[in-house]
């Protein structure tokens, strides 16, 4: 690929992976330059990270605007294209047994902010967005609006566990306290429930007897910012394809995505 890609990045604090992105596009590892970086958190520090190398980035006010559509969660205060029936039979970050109610309140208001943060990124064309510590669930109404072909996802995330095992908000943790003799982390496109998208790239490193979780965890720092690189110049080469893969009788998925590398 000749063009750079231009990549959107998310974060919600330190921004190490940010900074491991951004190093990897000035230094050529990554046919790529940064062109916006958006946070949910004012006191990111990922916004130092982005203002030293003159990245253009914005604000949402989460909490702000969750607790406006909270109090207030009628029509007028939600997007104009915001659909509740729709995006309630496509998520699957919760389960049947949760209360559909606290379902629809997260939903709506988290669609409010998520239609802040298109809004914010509309000046700024880009053909992938990273989410470099972004600790907010994204639902099926921003998705869909960053991922205009489902065959062609470009939201990429990275875990700090080995998925499919772990998932969730603190995969490390998790990992350490299970006693397990191998981390690591992994790089996967964002789809419709939680850490469970197609799986881009992998690695793993081994749990010693005297390791602690802090230990553990600058371990699998170092992985993450040789690994996110890698698999962001796999999709600048257009080497990622999704295949599909249907399991015919299944419920509630009845069909899984995989990243085929080509080669």
């Amino acid at each position: 690929m000749s063009r750079k890609i231009r990549i959107g990045a998310l974060i919600s604090g330190g921004g190490t992976n940010l900074q491991a992105i951004i190093d990897s596009c000035e230094s050529g590892k990554i046919s790529g330059e940064m062109v916006f970086v958006g946070t949910d958190n004012p006191a990111a520090m990922g916004l130092k990270r982005a203002e030293k190398h003159k990245i253009p980035s914005f604000i949402v006010d989460y909490p702000h605007i969750i607790r406006s559509v909270n109090r207030h969660p009628e029509p007028a205060n939600l997007p104009e294209d915001f659909s509740l029936d729709e995006i309630m039979q496509k998520q699957s970050i919760f389960s049947s047994e949760n209360d559909p109610e606290t379902i629809k309140k997260f939903l709506r208001s988290r669609a409010a902010a998520e239609a802040e943060l298109l809004k914010n990124m509309t000046p700024f064309p880009f053909d992938l967005l990273v989410l470099a510590g972004f600790l907010r669930n994204l639902t099926p109404y921003f998705i869909d609006r960053v991922n205009k072909d489902s065959m062609h996802p470009r939201i990429m995330n990275i875990h700090p566990a080995l998925l499919p095992s772990f998932p969730g908000v603190d995969g490390y943790g998790d990992t350490f306290r299970y006693g397990c003799k191998v981390g690591g982390c992994t790089v996967h496109f964002i789809d419709y429930g939680e850490d469970s998208g197609p799986i881009i790239g992998q690695k793993a490193f081994p749990i010693e007897p005297d390791d602690t979780l802090d230990s553990m965890k600058k371990k699998g720092l170092e992985a993450e910012w040789k690994l996110y690189p890698e698999c962001i110049q796999l999709f600048a080469e257009n080497r990622l394809h999704v295949e599909t893969v249907s399991f015919p009788g299944a419920r509630k998925k009845p069909y899984c995505r995989n990243i085929v590398l080509i080669r």
